[in-house]
């Protein structure tokens, strides 16, 4: 990856062989390659061993009623993820899964989201919304089509911009009520249709906290598997300190130093707050702001 930052959830080993999905027998050769793994979930939540990194099983672990999402190759082993299609989208809930994501390398991180995004889109999206018909697995997994119509689709992945306003020597958080006690993040958003990055980040930093932002500028960006969405992270100075907080979207907001989200990464006792998880992009976002990227 070309960039001084590395976001959590990103990196992953496996060579997604787009010339094998794409080819039905290429398809048969790796299901039936004896060294082929399958990944090993409790529904969506991953299996991880202490050292963090994802369990694999054998082809014969796959569950009876279960599909096959081909991931890819790790050193040229055939990796999969099994799809049970009777089961419902997670929702929102309690992600008992951050406890795995506190110990999984990066790399481990960013295979597992591959798999669950996967599953989660397929579990939604089982019917043509074309013609209504149930449409079928394609291209390994990374892809439907529908036999009535033809009509084919392909996941999706939702933008979100998630900026760090900031003015002077401050940085702007906030937390919405979900969030545990005392933990504050940098302001999230979806980009909506017709909209540049650049849009979104001054429209969602207005509509959120009433600050304008004067320039936008990229950082980098993380797959974010919760279910779907593409984290675009952003800078953004703006106008003034000012803050008219949309309280349907936050519960609290604040300015901070450098000094107190270092404090906060330091677990001091008396910190301002308690940072991001070292997983989440915004926690990639606020240490760049402190290291003065």
């Amino acid at each position: 990856m070309n960039t001084p930052f590395r976001p959590g959830l990103t990196g992953s080993r496996l060579d997604r062989a787009d010339q094998i999905r794409v080819k039905d027998e290429l398809l048969d050769e790796v299901r039936g390659n004896l060294r082929a793994r399958l990944l090993k979930l409790n529904d969506l939540d991953p299996e991880i061993n202490p050292d963090g990194t994802l369990v694999w099983g054998s082809m014969a672990d796959r569950p009876d009623d279960a599909e096959l999402l081909f991931l890819g190759l790790d050193d040229g082993i055939p990796c999969f993820a099994p799809l049970i299609e009777n089961q419902p989208p997670a929702g929102q809930r309690a992600y008992a899964v951050w406890r795995h994501l506190d110990i999984m390398p990066p790399e481990e991180a960013s295979t597992y989201a591959a798999a669950r995004s996967l599953i989660e889109w397929h579990r939604g999206h089982l019917f043509c919304s074309r013609c209504g018909t149930r449409s079928a697995l394609s291209k390994g997994g990374w892809g439907r089509k529908c036999p009535e119509c033809n009509a084919e689709h392909f996941p999706r992945v939702d933008p979100v911009v998630i900026m760090l306003a900031t003015f002077e020597d401050k940085a702007l958080i906030g937390r919405q009520p979900l969030f545990p006690p005392d933990r504050y993040s940098a302001l999230a958003g979806f980009v909506e249709p017709g909209e540049s990055l650049e849009g979104a980040v001054t429209r969602e930093l207005f509509e959120e906290a009433g600050v304008r932002a004067t320039s936008v500028r990229y950082l980098t960006s993380q797959p974010w598997p919760f279910p779907n969405t593409m984290m675009m992270a952003c800078i953004a100075p703006v106008e003034d300190d000012a803050l008219t907080l949309d309280t349907e979207e936050l519960e609290a907001a604040k300015w901070v130093t450098r000094a107190e989200v270092q404090g906060a990464y330091d677990g001091a006792v008396d910190a301002a707050f308690i940072a991001p998880p070292h997983f989440a992009i915004a926690h990639t976002l606020l240490r760049a702001w402190v290291d003065g990227k």
